[in-house]
């Protein structure tokens, strides 16, 4: 069964490419996706929806809240939920601050695309067991 993603990003032209470079590259489905943190928290807390891994941006539409608001909602999440963060503000600063939030990882949007696909291939396979 393939992963869920939810996907957290303001402008469309990069969301939507990461939607289909998650299931092209690490056939990750995307389940959802939100522009800002109101939306964000709500479906990602709605115990009806499923999900595996968020991928979180952390600077949002004008008075779209923040990604660090939807990290802080879901502390609580089941062990096995990720998320991780892809921003273009991944200073060293920023990614403590969102480790300490409990990120699972946080990649530069300029520089670290790719790892990010990476992360989530990895994740797919270590989800699914090798061979799968």
């Amino acid at each position: 069964m393939p992963l869920k993603a939810f996907v957290l990003e303001d402008n469309a032209s990069i969301r939507d490419s990461l939607v289909e470079a998650l299931y092209e590259l690490a056939g990750i489905e995307t389940a959802a996706t939100a522009s800002n943190e109101r939306n964000a928290v709500a479906w990602l807390s709605d115990p009806a929806h499923a999900w595996d891994v968020a991928i979180i941006d952390l600077v949002l539409e004008p008075r779209g809240g923040s990604g660090f608001g939807v990290l802080r909602s879901l502390k609580a999440r089941k062990p096995s939920q990720k998320m991780v963060v892809l921003t273009g503000t991944a200073s060293v600063d920023v990614r403590r601050q969102c480790e300490k939030l409990g990120a699972d990882g946080v990649f530069d949007k300029s520089m670290e695309t790719d790892a990010l696909i990476d992360w989530c291939i990895a994740l797919a396979r270590d989800t699914r067991g090798p061979g799968e």
